[in-house]
């Protein structure tokens, strides 16, 4: 059973950063593409990156220059570096495994 947990949310102030993590069951090497999404209250879920297999990566302007998805293959996570968080960045984090697999999603709050 694949099974994908996010850690590593929490409150930030603006302009600091965070690092998420997506534990994936010793799977990160059979997704072709892995993700991360998020969720603000009151909006649809928006993609803000995402990685292949062979590792291509793709970031919404909104993101692009200060987020960086990862695949560490020793740890077998998926990772979301976030630097210079905006409040605007406020939102709950999933991961997500070839468009069909979802982790419970970690909160990001973004506050001074």
């Amino acid at each position: 059973q694949v099974q994908l947990v996010e850690s590593g949310g929490g409150l930030v102030q603006p302009g600091g950063s965070l690092k998420l993590s997506c534990a994936t069951s010793g799977r990160i090497l059979r997704f072709n593409k892995m993700a991360w999404y998020r969720q603000a209250p009151g909006k649809v879920r928006e993609l803000v990156a995402s990685i292949t297999r062979e590792g291509s990566t793709v970031y919404p302007d909104s993101v692009k220059g200060r987020f960086t998805i990862s695949r560490d293959k020793d740890k077998d996570t998926l990772d979301l570096q976030m630097n210079n968080l905006k409040p605007e960045d406020t939102a709950v984090y999933y991961c997500n495994g070839d468009f069909l697999y979802w982790g419970q999603g970690t909160q990001v709050t973004v506050s001074s």
